[in-house]
């Protein structure tokens, strides 16, 4: 999984005409850079599609960074006072406007809040989202700075239109800056807005050896100005930690909802095969019911053609006990009964070679137990006397160390 982390260029130097390449890195998740270079925006979609997020840091001269006095609100709530506590610090209406609060530093009333033109982030965040981008963050580029305690962090990059200055004061401030591309003047600005703090400025490998030999003459009693070259390792790990997010603010958050479209089909016909389903289950469940309503029905008009004056609880239970009292009056032998049990007991033992293997025969509970003279049988002997009953549907279980208890088979009727 990557991350595609992109430095556009100030809208000013858009608006100009000037053909604008956008500093990109692609970074994987260790951290490492796997691929860097410059390139126009609409030139990315490959790498846009292909990164898990994209990370856009906005030019500092577009992002304007608040300090403003914020009230313990919800966070629906403030989202909704935002615009009445910016108003005030802003030109023009705060509904042009993307407003993102960053988060209460050191449990003061203080936050950050980032603006930035709503219909400008608007086209940025579209472009990306018709590219195939699957998160999106926008973070202001003054934030990305590294920033050491007590210090003043400064980065050039130089355009086609110019130079954009973009300066880190402390944890939570920055701003930035459109030049003319004049070394002189970049210095002197810089110093005029570090004041008496030491700064360090990174610049592209290209203008390094012409801002040292400037640097290096600076007048005494003014600020230090260390110069570096600009690697993206500084804006990497800088903007890890970087907020406040404008993305949820300008409805970036529409990307997910574009992921969502690509399912919105596959959801309909899941949730459309799902009604079947239950539709389906339904009608047999309604079928089955009436099925066994109607076979009741029927059972209870059996019943009643055949014992008019008999209250009806159970119908089932009661037939098949007026048919067992019914054989038993014609001399038939119900199956659970000590002769019909014993006699078939007494077939099955027909098959061993020693018969005299019973110590006592006990009839309970519709069943017959069978007390075993001792060292008499052996597990194969009593296997085939099981077998011999299986076939008479009956069943025979071990109720104890040589005691048999045979009964009629669960799957036989009495």
């Amino acid at each position: 999984m990557t991350t595609l982390f992109i430095r556009y260029p100030a809208k000013a130097s858009i608006d100009s005409g000037a053909a604008q390449a956008c500093p990109f890195a692609l970074v994987g998740d260790g951290g490492n850079v796997l691929q860097q270079g410059a390139s126009p925006l609409g030139s990315l979609a490959d790498m846009v599609a292909s990164a898990r997020r994209v990370t856009l840091l906005l030019a500092a001269p577009d992002v304007t960074l608040l300090r403003v006095s914020v009230p313990p609100l919800s966070p629906a709530r403030l989202k909704a006072a935002l615009p009445a506590l910016v108003e005030e610090h802003i030109l023009g209406d705060p509904a042009d406007c993307v407003l993102a609060v960053g988060p209460a530093q050191d449990g003061g009333a203080e936050r950050t809040v980032a603006v930035a033109q709503r219909a400008w982030l608007e086209v940025l965040v579209k472009a990306l989202q018709a590219q195939g981008a699957h998160s999106i963050a926008l973070l202001p580029a003054q934030l990305c700075l590294p920033l050491q305690p007590g210090a003043v962090s400064a980065a050039l990059c130089t355009t086609d239109g110019g130079s954009e200055l973009t300066l880190r004061q402390s944890q939570t401030d920055g701003l930035g800056l459109a030049l003319p591309a004049q070394p002189e003047a970049v210095l002197q600005t810089l110093r005029a807005l570090a004041g008496d703090s030491p700064v360090t400025l990174y610049l592209p490998g290209a203008e390094l050896r012409r801002y040292e030999t400037l640097a290096a003459s600076q007048p005494a009693g003014q600020a230090t100005i260390t110069l570096q070259e600009d690697q993206w390792a500084h804006w990497i790990a800088a903007a890890r930690t970087a907020a406040p997010d404008l993305a949820a603010a300008v409805g970036a958050s529409g990307t997910a909802a574009r992921q969502w479209q690509r399912w919105r089909w596959p959801l309909r016909l899941a949730v459309l095969a799902l009604a079947v389903n239950v539709a389906g289950m339904n009608i047999e469940w309604l079928r089955m019911k009436r099925e066994a309503g109607q076979v009741h029905q029927t059972i209870q008009q059996i019943f009643k053609a055949a014992y008019p004056n008999e209250s009806m609880l159970d119908p089932v239970a009661q037939m098949r006990q007026h048919i067992a009292a019914a054989q038993a009056d014609n001399g038939a032998l119900a199956g659970d009964e000590f002769g019909a049990l014993s006699a078939a007991f007494g077939e099955a033992l027909g098959s061993l070679p020693n018969k005299n293997i019973v110590a006592s025969l006990e009839y309970r509970e519709r069943a017959l137990q069978v007390k075993i003279k001792p060292n008499t049988v052996d597990a194969a002997a009593m296997g085939q006397i099981r077998a011999a009953l299986a076939a008479r549907k009956l069943d025979l279980s071990e109720a104890a160390p040589g005691v048999w208890k045979i009964r009629v088979g669960t799957g036989s009727k009495a």
